[in-house]
């Protein structure tokens, strides 16, 4: 088999095209787009029982065995897993809030240990103990 690993946009998990030079994120394989030249990011042998006919670098298996996500959704800020696994906990292993990012307890399900900054002090609370409107 051929290692088709390599890094995409973002330093984000990617996969090889047969050209050899195009990398295409993670979430871009089996989502019946083709983003390859040959089309082999859509291929059957590779699409054809998900998650378990995929290479094991291009997906992130949730806590809840019932889910999974493409490995380049994991730590990307959002619940991808519906229950943050893939943003907390030793499996995702994810680093701590960047730069863009405030570190609170969430209200939104949407989030699960940050939130953008971009949302800090716009009257609405997104941390349970309101620091996106007092202190962030």
């Amino acid at each position: 088999p051929v290692n088709r690993l390599c890094t995409a946009f973002g330093n984000q998990t990617g996969f090889l095209c047969d050209d050899r030079a195009t990398c295409i994120l993670a979430s871009q394989v089996c989502d019946r787009v083709s983003n390859c030249g040959n089309g082999e990011d859509e291929e059957e042998k590779l699409c054809g029982d998900l998650p378990r006919s995929l290479p094991g670098y291009l997906y992130f298996q949730c806590s809840n065995p019932a889910y999974w996500i493409y490995a380049n959704q994991k730590c990307n800020g959002l619940n991808d897993c519906g229950d943050c696994s893939d943003e907390m906990g030793s499996l995702a292993a994810c680093p701590p809030c960047g730069l863009e990012w405030w570190s609170c307890s969430p209200v939104f399900y949407e989030y699960c240990s940050c939130i953008p900054r971009r949302l800090c002090r716009d009257g609405v609370q997104h941390c349970l103990s309101w620091s996106d409107e007092y202190i962030c």
